[in-house]
């Protein structure tokens, strides 16, 4: 057949119309065989094709049943593999034609040596690259012909794959880009449109979800860390639970769930970052496994996908933007292996995922076990000692030496990381863990690295030095190298047909899956949790994806998608567990959650079937209590404690420095200074370390502005000025060494960090400029200075009487109590926009007390408050009406109750906002919406960490009546109509929308229902005068300093020195007032020491850090506030000191003892005399130079054992 005939031929055949869906077990079967006369020129060794064409017929019927607990399931009609995809273990199905593929067009090339056409490649080399050819026709091939991307001609076969490099990758790159442009569109073009468009949800539609690979749940404790630590520590020693505790590797999150079901980051895929964690991963098995490697990957990936298994890692590369510190070699580390065959996900217990791993011989973390209360008091006490100065080599040796249990990393974060450290996870697991993490220990022994000392070919760093085009050339690269043992498909990277992931499904993907009938169980779940998700409002995305993966079994009827949930906000999760507690049936909201969804037709008669199984499941899903009420025996609330522990050496590169960036270059170094004392206080830094870090970065902020002034530069690669300005700092002195913690060594990376289009940072750390203004912060108000001013603003809602408070304050005689002027700008009186002429008026007179009377309801507007700080050199202070709240919004319904009421009572307000404007409902509810997303908790918290303080006014008497259901169920009525509205007309007045009938009804009724309750709204306010009043004290007391942080916003664990015994000074005064009226020689020495003056606090040192260790003071950590008896037996003074020699006793039979070797109580020094020079006594009386009163007989005092 000549090329112009099989042209022709091929324009016939696709130009055929689709059998109808009725005939859905007809095949449209073309050609079993299609020979072709072989092309001139050929080699010598003759090579074979064929064509064969398969069925096409849309739709294809559904997949079948299969039997699972009693309970019928649907499964996937198994995969029908071209010939050329899997003839050859080097070829890759990423970028075929879908049309072709869709066709099931198989080209086989068979070569009379008995190979497959590929090029051969070393059993160990791994920076090998098959030669790619395009659609245009090879040298020495028949131009009809097209050959598979992967397959070479016997020219090409001759160039020794030895010779491959980096530049290799590089070279593949482009013939590929001209392959992915001409096969663009022909999904697009078979379906006739875009994929799923006209796929319409009816009776016989059903959807089947399955969870692909997911990460642990993030459960937010709703007890402060001091309270959690409290309760770890009692479950431990009570003999409830072990506490676990692993290093926090400074990386992303990366997880894999085999070449079929895909590599996911932490909300995304088919970008950077998993074509990163690919290579990395293929790395760590060709170390592990040597000659083995692709054998063992294969192996792996069958493995997972036949059961169904995802395993979460933290990649850590140099290549992804700085952290803490640069590694030295790029690696993952195994953090989760989870089972998904089930529905719901099943995580390994830590025991359990070191056998996984050491069997795959993959990578694991340092893990430690603590299961006696001495053990876990003894860690917290060594992380509160090492937390604002710890290292990797000091925190591992700490724990190594209090752990009951040390399992070490086969990935040395030393060696492989560095010295600095992010922190540690540390959480509660069973009780039975240390003797299963035995067995498991004795059973799968550390397994030998068998690639140690081969060549791999090229490195991640030299990849993407090689590849610095754009993202998808790196990404190309980096799939080709990590080879197609791993990674045999590249859909997921570079879609199918030329449609990629960069662009959604249709939007109506998601409203069709919860809309059509599920058919499992897990399916009715994952419904279920959209389903609330959506009606609560959480601030989450659910993005839709074609999956390429099962491009082969799509049919009109049979669609295949990718769903990933990307939730926005860390309170979505606390408010989801809030929604669990109320429903035990509900899944747990998983981070890095992504789930594979089928929408299928069935018959009219198997529709009938499963919708009776459908409707039992929906029935029982809300008795349903599968969520479980104990983890290994452990209730919900205790299976879920954890707590993450980080080091002030990692915080001072990345939050202090990497994030404060855009902040010192764009605003200067005064507010930079604001933003780094600000967190520094937040953490609870110790006073001297405070000084410390003051000095260094105050330092730090002339060394960089006089390098870049206002020019600012890539935040992910800030190390690269950071790390050389610590090196040189921390060598001044052993002090400065201890705060930078480790320096030195600097990677460079500006030559070969991967490109990351659109300023993505899949880990969310790397926070752009825009975000940074939310953490800066106005002036400290512990106290408010007279030199300058103070903004009073309101962030509340129309009717929270904020300009009757503005008028009394303004009335009121000595203003806030302080000279400064008082001034007032209404809003409602200001022409044109209002903060700017607050801003304008600031700077005009920067001493002003400025009485903002407008609603400020939102972080935009806080932003603008905190800026007109910073540039007039004013504090700020939030006045905020007090209420309860809801689990959504800072404003329960009884205080919009009476805000609503309070402005229909209104006349001629001059922002028209009165009795007589006929949209007074629907204006509260825009503002009440304005607040929706946070609950009370975290409205106060955000704005008392941006400005320091907040004052409250009293609204709702405490012992009112609940609100009566009339006026409930009318503002429920109202808040759900105004979602409706402003989902479809956004902020459009209400009598202009589609809603306009149903708002007029619903102001009317809103205005009878208040009209009808008036007596009770006024019976619950409090009186406006006592409001006024309380608002008043608190503003006089932000004046005057008086007003602090909550002590439970600040809590501080940290920055442990010594343990000590405290003493009771009352009995210590005693005792000496004894020796000294009965022993003349004391009575002279004390004559002019005044003790009842000047002896303030007294304490018997257990042990000290820099003296005895870190662990030494931990030691003392389990009778920490624990009474214990000192029995003193002498005093010693010279001339320069005093002290009393003291024995201490035991506490419940464990005798107490001091690490010093004269334990004593320093009762006095000199001017100039330090008081450790008190250890020296006894030597000195020995030498004559102190004296020594022996006490007959012994006295004894009840001290405290405590830290300091």
């Amino acid at each position: 057949m000549s090329a112009a005939s099989r042209r022709l031929f091929f324009a016939f055949v696709f130009s055929l119309p689709s059998p109808k869906p009725s005939h859905a077990s007809s095949h449209f079967l073309l050609l079993r065989r299609l020979p072709f006369s072989p092309p001139p020129q050929q080699p010598p060794k003759a090579t074979t094709f064929s064509i064969r064409f398969f069925s096409s017929s849309f739709p294809r019927s559904p997949a079948m049943p299969y039997k699972h607990h009693d309970r019928k399931q649907w499964k996937e009609k198994p995969r029908v593999m071209p010939a050329a995809s899997v003839a050859a273990s080097g070829s890759g199905s990423g970028g075929d034609d879908v049309a072709e593929r869709m066709t099931v067009m198989s080209i086989a090339e068979q070569a009379t040596s008995g190979g497959n056409g590929c090029s051969s490649s070393s059993s160990i080399q791994f920076g090998t690259l098959p030669v790619i050819v395009g659609h245009s026709a090879a040298k020495g091939q028949h131009p009809g012909l097209w050959m598979p991307k992967t397959y070479v001609t016997a020219s090409e076969a001759a160039v020794p794959r030895a010779t491959a490099t980096a530049e290799s990758a590089a070279a593949v790159v482009s013939i590929e880009k001209k392959r992915e442009s001409d096969s663009a569109g022909s999904l697009t073009r078979l379906f006739q449109g875009p994929l799923g468009e006209n796929f319409v949800v009816d009776n016989n539609t059903f959807s089947r979800a399955q969870i692909r690979a997911t990460f642990y749940p993030k459960f937010e404790n709703e007890k402060s860390d001091q309270e959690v630590r409290t309760r770890m520590i009692d479950m431990v020693s009570h003999g409830l639970a072990t506490l676990e505790v692993s290093l926090k590797h400074s990386g992303s999150l990366f997880m894999y769930a085999g070449h079929l079901g895909g590599a996911y980051a932490k909300n995304s895929f088919g970008n950077i970052y998993t074509a990163v964690g690919v290579f990395v991963l293929a790395r760590m098995f060709q170390e592990a496994w040597g000659t083995e490697a692709k054998k063992k990957q294969a192996e792996f990936n069958d493995f997972l996908e036949k059961n169904h298994m995802c395993m979460s890692m933290e990649l850590v590369t140099a290549v992804l933007g700085d952290h803490g510190q640069r590694p030295t070699d790029d690696y993952v580390v195994v953090t989760a292996v989870t089972e998904l065959a089930d529905g719901k996900p099943k995580f390994y217990s830590t025991p359990d995922l070191i056998g996984f791993c050491r069997k795959w011989r993959l990578p694991t973390n340092h893990v430690w076990l603590f299961s006696t209360r001495k053990s876990v008091t003894s860690f917290f006490a060594a992380y509160d000692a090492l937390c604002e100065e710890g290292t990797a080599t000091t925190v591992c040796k700490a724990l190594d030496e209090v752990a009951d249990i040390s399992v070490p990393g086969s990935k040395d974060h030393i060696k492989a990381q560095g010295e600095i450290l992010e922190g540690l996870v540390a959480r509660i697991v069973s009780r039975d863990s240390s003797a299963h993490m035995k067995k498991v220990l004795q059973e799968f022994l550390p397994p030998p690295l068998d690639g140690i000392g081969h060549d791999f070919g090229p490195s991640l760093r030299e990849v993407c030095a090689t590849n610095r085009l754009d993202e998808k050339q790196q990404i190309r690269a980096l799939l080709q190298i990590a080879g197609t043992s791993i990674c045999p498909d590249q859909s997921d990277w570079f879609g199918d047909g030329g449609i990629a992931h960069s662009r959604n499904a249709d939007r109506s993907v998601l409203s069709k899956f919860l809309q059509a009938h599920p058919a499992d169980y897990s399916t009715t779940k994952l419904q279920e949790m959209i389903r609330l998700m959506r009606q609560r409002h959480f601030s989450a995305a659910f993005k839709c994806y074609y999956n390429f993966h099962k491009i082969h079994s799509m049919s009109k009827d049979n669609l295949y998608y990718k769903m990933v949930i990307h939730v926005h906000s860390d309170s979505v999760f606390r408010r989801y567990q809030q929604e669990m507690r109320r429903n035990r049936g509900l899944w747990p909201l998983y981070r890095g959650f992504f789930v594979d969804i089928d929408l299928f037709k069935v018959s009219k008669d198997k529709a009938s079937e499963l919708s009776k199984e459908s409707h039992a499941l929906l029935k029982n899903v809300n008795g349903s209590s599968d969520y479980g009420s104990t983890t290994d025996g452990l209730a919900d609330e205790d299976a879920n404690l954890m707590i993450k522990l980080k080091f002030l050496t990692y915080k001072l590169r990345t939050f202090l420095i990497r994030n404060g960036l855009s902040i010192l270059l764009k605003d200067g170094p005064s507010a930079y200074k604001t933003y780094y004392l600000r967190q520094l206080k937040i953490w609870g830094t110790s006073p001297a370390k405070q000084r410390e870090m003051s000095k260094m970065l105050d330092e730090w902020a002339v060394y960089i502005r006089r390098k870049y002034g206002h020019k600012q530069f890539s935040s992910s690669t800030y190390l690269s000025e950071a790390e050389p300005f610590l090196e040189q700092y921390a060598r001044r002195s052993p002090q400065n060494q201890a705060l930078v913690g480790a320096a030195g060594n600097l990677v460079s990376v500006e030559n070969f960090q991967a490109i990351i289009e659109g300023s993505r940072d899949e880990e969310g750390d790397l926070h752009p400029v825009e975000d940074l203004a939310s953490s800066r912060t106005a002036a400290s108000l512990d106290k408010v200075s007279k030199d300058e001013g103070l903004i009073v603003f309101f962030p509340g809602i129309p009717g929270c009487a904020k300009s009757a408070l503005c008028k009394e304050i303004l009335n009121t005689p000595g203003g806030l109590g302080d000279d400064r002027p008082v001034h007032s700008l209404m809003g409602d009186m200001i022409k044109g926009r209002y903060w700017p002429k607050v801003a304008e008026e600031r700077k005009r007179k920067p001493y002003t007390i400025t009485l903002a009377d407008k609603n400020a309801p939102n972080e935009e507007v806080w932003r603008l408050i905190e800026e007109m700080c910073q540039s007039t050199k004013a504090a700020a202070v939030p006045v905020v009406p007090d209420s309860e709240g809801t689990d959504t919004n800072p404003f329960s319904l009884d205080a919009l109750a009476v805000f609503i009421f309070r402005v229909l009572q209104r006349v001629n307000h001059p922002g028209n906002l009165d009795k007589s404007s006929p949209n007074v409902g629907y204006v509260l509810l825009m503002f009440y919406d304005l607040y929706n997303g946070k609950n009370r908790k975290e409205f106060e918290s955000e704005l008392l960490e941006r400005f320091g303080s907040l004052v409250k006014m009293p609204l709702l008497k405490t012992d009112r009546e609940p609100l009566p259901d009339p006026l409930k169920n009318i503002l429920e009525e109202g808040i759900n109509l105004y979602r409706l509205h402003a989902i479809r007309h956004g902020r459009a007045e209400p009598n202009k929308g589609s809603y306009a009938k149903e708002w007029a009804q619903w102001e009317k009724r809103l205005r009878e229902i208040l009209s009808k309750n008036a007596d009770f709204l006024n019976s619950i306010q409090v009186p406006f005068d006592f409001a006024v009043k309380q608002v008043l004290e608190q503003l006089k007391d932000v004046t005057k300093g008086e007003i602090r942080i909550p002590e439970a916003e600040k809590r501080r664990f940290g920055n442990l020195v010594f343990a000590a015994v405290s003493l009771p000074v009352p009995e210590i005064r005693d005792i000496l007032g004894k020796l000294a009226a009965n022993i003349p020689e004391v009575e002279a020495f004390l004559k002019d020491k005044e003790p009842e003056k000047n002896l303030i606090k007294a304490h018997v040192t257990l042990a000290h850090k820099r003296s005895h260790g870190v662990t030494a003071i931990a030691s003392y950590a389990v009778h920490h506030r624990e009474k214990v008896p000192v029995e003193f037996t002498a005093l010693l003074f010279s001339e320069h000191l005093a002290a009393l020699e003291a024995q201490i006793g035991s506490i419940n039979g464990e005798q107490i003892s001091s690490k010093n070797e004269w334990p004593h109580a320093t009762i006095w020094t000199a001017p100039g005399a330090a008081a450790k020079e008190a250890n020296l006594l006894n030597q000195l009386h020995s030498e004559g130079r102190a004296a020594r009163i022996d006490i007959h007989p012994p006295v004894t005092v009840d001290g405290v054992m405590d830290f300091y």
